[in-house]
């Protein structure tokens, strides 16, 4: 991890001295990611590796030496390596002897060893003092920092079963189910081979009364899928609409006009015109009695 790297993360502590120095055996995701932690904090790092020139990505500022260099170094030792590679650690006996040793492992099954990683090093290792710790952390957690969501405050309390607004979802998706059904029905009711075979009261029931249904059962869904930002003019970009406002413009209007007409006024005079009414005026009564005269 390069200079730049570190210092575009956040730093939780900062300390202008340097305090005691700290050991860190593994050059892995984690170990970097703790040495990176420590480092911001202002220990001084050293990571221990088998093969400290082959390393790479190492934080800036910390050293890379071999297991038994970096041991010397400090009193306290984080083994970030797996359970399975802890048996190279007899040949650092006495070096360890006396001092601390953290495990951070975790074994990737429940019950996979008789006793943990800790009593396993604990009997590896007798003369030191093996501690657990910062085995319920992850790298990504220490990369991220505040900017984990583990460690964001809630500054404002939220209801966890408030329904304001969870209803819109579920209109949404209800009325796009039910549209789309009908708009299903209406499709299957137009082919040929079926509509032969249906009446006429129930053709037009399902072209007619489920149409302007499905139509009604359409335009709601994207009247809902608006919501409040329907009208909101911080979505109007370049002063233009939505695509979603611009197709509601047709359906919207056939709506209210198809209102307008099932009106009991206007309906009965419409349903009069169909059954061949005409209005009586001067000129229809003389035309009348003209051919009457005749």
């Amino acid at each position: 991890m390069d200079k730049m790297c570190t210092d575009a993360l956040p730093l939780t502590m900062s300390s202008p001295e340097k305090q005691e120095t700290i050991c860190i055996f593994g050059t892995g995701d984690f170990g970097r990611s703790l040495g990176l932690k420590m480092l911001q904090s202002g220990y001084s790092v050293v990571f221990g590796s088998r093969n400290p020139r082959m390393s790479s990505l190492m934080t800036s500022g910390a050293e890379v030496l071999s297991y038994s260099e970096a041991a010397q170094r400090s009193d306290i030792i984080i083994l970030a390596i797996h359970r399975e590679h802890y048996d190279f650690l007899r040949e650092l006996t006495e070096v360890l002897n006396g001092k601390i040793l953290v495990d951070v492992s975790n074994n990737v099954k429940i019950n996979q060893y008789p006793e943990s990683n800790a009593e396993y090093l604990a009997r590896l290792m007798p003369g030191a003092h093996v501690v657990k710790a910062f085995n319920t952390i992850s790298a990504w957690a220490l990369q991220s920092g505040a900017l984990d969501a583990s460690r964001q405050v809630m500054t404002k309390k939220e209801n966890p079963f408030s329904t304001s607004s969870a209803w819109l979802s579920d209109s949404y998706i209800s009325l796009g189910i039910l549209g789309f059904f009908l708009f299903v029905l209406l499709g299957i009711t137009s082919l040929p081979s079926v509509s032969n075979m249906v009446t006429w009261r129930e053709f037009r029931f399902v072209q007619s009364k489920l149409g302007y249904l499905t139509l009604i059962l359409c335009t709601a869904h994207t009247l809902v899928y608006g919501g409040k930002r329907f009208l909101s003019p911080s979505v109007l970009r370049w002063c233009l609409p939505s695509a979603y406002i611009l197709a509601l413009i047709i359906p919207c209007t056939v709506l209210v006009v198809k209102f307008i007409l099932i009106l009991p006024c206007i309906d009965k005079t419409l349903m009069r015109i169909r059954q061949g009414w005409e209005r009586n005026t001067d000129f229809s009564k003389s035309a009348v009695n003209g051919k009457s005269d005749i």
